[in-house]
């Protein structure tokens, strides 16, 4: 029990935290439609391993980093940075883009390209790392679940689980009811610029909050 606990509340958190549309697993949503399963779980799973990395660190330096304010806050400051370019792009750029673009014709990256642009996409996205601070501090703080080595990878282990859980339900979803998802098809870069537009808000918000 006390090795299952960790990766239980590990999966948890992650998959509660993953599970309202963002850029990630709506950008798997988007592969899954024109590129297939296959390359879209290929993008979930570069997504998932940059999720290790993020969890893992977060966890391990939590206390120094919830000691030093400065760095959470520059940490949102970049991020407010690349999300408001994301925004722009999906809003406004990407648009014109398409019309230089054949409609019949459909670029698909391979399995290995996928996985790298998950790579790459999850590590733009800087929220995980002070949200995982605040979660391991209050459970460290709380009891030993965190206590050693072993515990903090099993519930970072859990977390990679919980996140790529929530892209393959997305994965999935889309393309059960691909039919039904051409206004998706049409609108998905308004989508997801809105989403990376809310986030810049909120970050925003949580700088002018927290000079």
């Amino acid at each position: 029990m006390e090795i299952v606990l960790p990766v239980v509340v590990g999966f948890c958190i992650s998959f509660v935290a993953t599970l309202l549309p963002g850029l990630l697993n709506m950008t798997a949503a988007k592969i899954s439609l024109k590129e297939g399963r296959r390359n879209s779980v290929f993008f979930a799973l570069g997504a998932a391993t940059i999720v290790f990395f993020q969890a893992y660190i977060s966890v391990t330096f939590a206390k120094l980093i919830n000691r030093s304010p400065g760095i959470v806050n520059m940490l949102q400051e970049a991020g407010l940075v690349i999300f408001s370019l994301l925004t722009i792009y999906f809003l406004f750029l990407s648009k014109k883009k398409k019309k230089d673009i054949n409609p019949d014709e459909v670029h698909v990256r391979s399995t290995t390209g996928n996985y790298f642009l998950g790579t790459m996409l999850s590590a733009l996205n800087f929220f995980p790392i002070p949200y995982y601070v605040f979660v391991s501090v209050s459970l460290m703080s709380s009891g030993q679940l965190l206590g050693n080595n072993l515990l903090i990878f099993l519930f970072v282990l859990g977390a990679v689980m919980g996140s790529f859980a929530v892209f393959y339900l997305y994965i999935i979803f889309f393309k059960k009811f691909e039919h039904k998802t051409d206004f998706f098809i049409r609108n998905v870069n308004y989508f997801i610029g809105s989403i990376t537009g809310i986030i810049s808000i909120i970050t925003i918000i949580k700088l002018l909050r927290n000079p």
